[in-house]
């Protein structure tokens, strides 16, 4: 077989068939467990303009320095048409702040609740589990600051990993990094325990020092670690009342029989963060395999030109999702496979079988057939290969006779039946239970 002449960019993959089963089952709990707590879905654009991202995450993150997918193009307006440089989105929340400002969302009851699931873009060094192009799951809180909300959708997240059956695999990593004004006056504590001790840190620490050193606890390199038992700590610098606030959403996570970990290492890699941090890890290989976190940003929507406002979110990868669902042996049902396959032979019997097949379908039998112009021989050993559960076979002396072959692939025994009988046979067969019906009210909202 010769080499294709494309292939997918680096950094990204096909999202295949058995791959969308799990998808699409993910999907389904997210938006079962979202409803259920009163989260109403948003799609925001998957592009937006550049400034949002590095007002909210942070100019000096590693997402907008080294990740940002750059989309040059210009943006028209009523009073004059400017260059404007908009990158795909890394992640959601700032989009949907973004659109809370942009469409007067403090009207509404708050907390607005919402959620989106769609996908990311970061260029990042590809590497195993990590994608330039992947899918994220992302739940938002917005207009009201309570640790209650906080241990709730902390609370939804747990549901959602129960229902995935991956749960067990995880667990809560939880931190209180308090307000803006903690951490500036940690980080001039910090700055000033690192005067001399620069040359001791690799290059990349060096950098963050100078740019973001709040990321210098989350550091993996050995040097930094070591000097870093000596340094000041955040706690010292977390005033009462965010030490309050987190003792009582420790108290109610409690109460909800959510096990966590404290975790003074935990800072999160976006600015906008503030007060509750939190991540869900691999319960044998640490934040390496982990599958999201979030956290307060109270300060974000400000950021973005709007009015003081709480929130707290959280966002999960779906492909972290699917590798632990894998590494569990979860399966998830399957809908993809065939009933029944018609097989025909000759222009009368393939035009009979269109009517055939469409009325299979819209009694909820999964039907295909009347492909091509194989003999009747060749279709039988397709239909094997489709592993239909039944074949119905229509050649000339059938069409004469207006009967049909109805074949049970698995007993490998057959019947002649008449033509008009055919798709009454074969829901008996099948069962009411197993027919794919549906009304477009039960499968809403299905993507």
């Amino acid at each position: 077989m010769a080499e294709p002449q494309f292939r997918t960019p680096k950094g990204t993959h096909d999202v295949l068939p058995e791959d969308h089963q799990y998808m699409t089952y993910i999907k389904k709990a997210v938006r079962h467990r979202a409803r259920q707590a009163g989260y109403k879905r948003i799609d925001p654009p998957i592009f937006e303009n550049r400034a949002i991202f590095e007002r909210g995450i942070g100019e000096h993150t590693d997402i907008v320095e080294k990740e940002l997918f750059i989309v040059s193009g210009k943006q028209r307006t009523e009073e004059s048409e400017s260059d404007v440089q908009f990158a795909l989105r890394p992640e959601i929340t700032a989009g949907i702040c973004r659109s809370y400002i942009e469409h007067g969302m403090h009207l509404l009851p708050q907390p607005v609740e919402l959620y989106a699931i769609g996908q990311c873009f970061r260029y990042d060094r590809p590497q195993k589990g990590r994608y330039r192009q992947f899918h994220q799951v992302d739940l938002e809180l917005i207009g009201l600051k309570d640790p209650s909300l906080d241990a709730q959708l902390i609370h939804v997240c747990m549901n959602i990993f129960a229902d995935l059956r991956i749960a067990d695999r995880l667990t809560l990593q939880l931190n209180n990094i308090g307000n803006a004004e903690n951490r500036r006056a940690f980080l001039v504590a910090l700055k000033d325990f690192f005067i001399g001790k620069e040359r001791h840190l690799p290059e990349l620490d060096r950098k963050r020092l100078q740019t973001n050193p709040l990321r210098l606890l989350d550091s993996k390199e050995e040097d930094t670690r070591i000097l870093l038992k000596s340094a000041p700590t955040l706690d010292q610098f977390i005033d009462d009342d965010s030490k309050q606030y987190h003792a009582t959403l420790v108290e109610y996570l409690d109460e909800l029989g959510v096990k966590h970990t404290a975790n003074p290492s935990l800072v999160r890699g976006l600015d906008y963060y503030g007060q509750t941090v939190f991540e869900f890890w691999d319960s044998s290989s640490g934040a390496q395999n982990a599958v999201g976190g979030g956290g307060r940003y109270d300060g974000l929507i400000e950021l973005l030109g709007g009015q003081p406002t709480p929130g707290v979110g959280v966002a999960m990868g779906v492909e972290r999702m699917i590798w632990h669902m894998k590494q569990a042996g979860v399966t998830v049902p399957n809908k993809d496979h065939v009933d029944v396959f018609v097989a025909q032979l000759g222009p009368d019997a393939k035009k009979m079988c269109l009517t055939l097949i469409a009325k299979l379908r819209e009694k909820g039998v999964h039907t295909i057939g009347a492909l091509g112009e194989a003999s009747l021989k060749s279709q039988m050993r397709l239909a094997d290969k489709f592993g239909a559960k039944f074949t119905l076979l229509l050649g000339q002396m059938e069409v004469k006779e207006g009967k049909i072959i109805l074949r049970d692939m698995a007993a490998g025994k057959q019947k002649s039946i008449k033509f008009e009988n055919a798709v009454e046979e074969v829901l008996k067969l099948l069962g009411s239970e197993n027919l794919d019906t549906y009304t477009l009210r039960d499968h809403f909202d299905e993507d």
